[in-house]
């Protein structure tokens, strides 16, 4: 009977520090990630990234958002819906992170752009709340005409009218660098 506690002790510890060891593998390669981004190196980085993504889940939560916030980042100019699928989880995790509500407003704007119907009104109104976080947080001139345009374009007044109010609001929690 000892023994056969001491093998389930033995098991057990074993496995809790396999676990921990591939946390710590995944950890190792999202450094070496960060390492090729740095060095300029977007398509090791890419390619390094999504052997990380099944595994995402093992980097610490602070990692994890920053992880796919860069992975966001990556996709955006060849793959534009993955983009928009990460920096969703970005702006979920970190809803005061403006740099990715502007990113993800201006791939919502792109979509409704090729859009007509229910489709332009649906991504339109995707683009207006994270273009608005943006807007509140580091306003630009482009920016505020783009939103006024698309509540113009909607025939949404209400909404043009109650904009000053809910850019004042949206700008008293602006957070423009993640965090580890």
């Amino acid at each position: 009977m000892p023994k056969k506690i001491l093998l389930i002790i033995f098991l057990t510890c074993f496995c809790a520090l396999a676990k921990a060891q591939t946390a710590d593998a995944v950890y190792d390669q999202y450094l070496d990630y960060n390492l090729d981004r740095l060095h300029g190196d977007m398509a090791v980085a890419l390619k390094l990234g999504e052997s990380i993504l099944p595994n995402a889940g093992k980097l610490p939560a602070k990692a994890q958002i920053s992880f796919y916030n860069s992975m966001a980042k990556l996709y955006e100019d060849s793959q534009p819906d993955r983009a928009i699928i990460y920096y969703e989880m970005v702006t979920a995790a970190e809803p005061n992170y403006y740099v990715a509500h502007r990113a993800l407003g201006y791939l919502y704007v792109a979509k409704a752009d090729k859009a007509t119907g229910d489709l332009y009104k649906a991504v339109v109104l995707k683009a207006l709340p994270n273009l608005e976080k943006a807007q509140a947080c580091d306003p630009s001139a482009e920016t505020l005409a783009l939103i006024k345009s698309m509540y113009t374009n909607l025939h949404d007044d209400a909404g043009l009218k109650s904009l000053t109010s809910r850019l004042a609001a949206l700008s008293k929690n602006c957070l423009d660098i993640l965090s580890e």
